[in-house]
């Protein structure tokens, strides 16, 4: 006797590899975009050499990733790893998208024991946190979010990593901080990346420079910036003036 017919979309879940980790990666497939399967890994610097060397990507935009994850919030652990495990930059973005919903909904259910876990789950995998956008989608969100108000001894590990992904994590973190008009932390850690070689430590630590100034005080980043100006690299000071009035803007370029 034969069993039930399969439906198009339990085969393609089946051929996906099965579970939530299957039905995320069969969702993903229906949302590729073929022109965004040719220009992301330009953009995201896949060739030889560059920071996302071998990097694969479906063609998904974040909001296709998102829309793709969304039934799927309360995914069994293991799946999460499946997917962040992957080769394919789209499921790690989506394994990512659904960590940073469950820490969400733990916060504002007041579950420490969920936020914990989330958290710890996080850093044990950084390493497949690897490119900038997974790590700005997701370090404020899990690792400001959770060290706010507590030690902040984890960034300065992160900062000194040999991994420039965890460098970037430290420094991003911090956004969360700015958010709830703390921008102390930023500056602590934006210290400790300033001799950093890498042009995405720059730009992450100039774009958090200019948060800082826009959202806790500006006079707190004209102080920083008049102290360190000697020894930013150029890309960081750019980033973070880029909001200033073009006179000034000018002046401390020209310093």
């Amino acid at each position: 006797m034969r069993g039930p017919l399969k439906t198009s979309q339990t085969r393609r879940n089946a051929a996906s590899g099965g579970g939530v980790a299957g039905a995320v990666r069969a969702a993903l497939r229906e949302r590729i975009d073929p022109e965004k399967a040719v220009v992301l890994p330009r953009f995201f610097k896949t060739g030889p050499g560059q920071y996302g060397e071998g990097d694969k990507f479906l063609g998904v935009a974040v909001p296709g990733v998102r829309q793709a994850v969304k039934p799927h919030l309360d995914a069994p652990e293991a799946d999460i790893l499946a997917l962040l495990r992957s080769e394919y930059h789209e499921e790690r973005l989506a394994a990512l998208v659904i960590l940073v919903g469950r820490y969400r909904l733990a916060r504002r259910e007041g579950d420490a024991a969920r936020q914990e876990a989330v958290f710890r789950f996080y850093l044990a995998n950084t390493g497949r946190v690897n490119n900038w956008d997974l790590v700005d989608l997701s370090a404020p969100h899990i690792v400001g979010a959770h060290l706010f108000g507590k030690s902040t001894a984890l960034l300065t590990e992160l900062s000194a990593s040999p991994s420039v992904w965890e460098r970037r994590i430290a420094i991003i973190a911090t956004h969360h901080f700015i958010r709830e008009g703390d921008c102390r932390e930023t500056f602590r850690i934006a210290r400790r990346l300033l001799g950093d070689r890498h042009d995405l430590i720059h730009k992450a630590v100039g774009w958090m420079l200019r948060e800082a100034g826009k959202r806790c005080s500006l006079e707190a980043e004209l102080a920083f910036l008049d102290r360190h100006r000697a020894e930013m690299p150029r890309t960081a000071l750019r980033y973070a003036i880029e909001r200033f009035p073009e006179g000034l803007r000018r002046a401390y370029l020209a310093r």
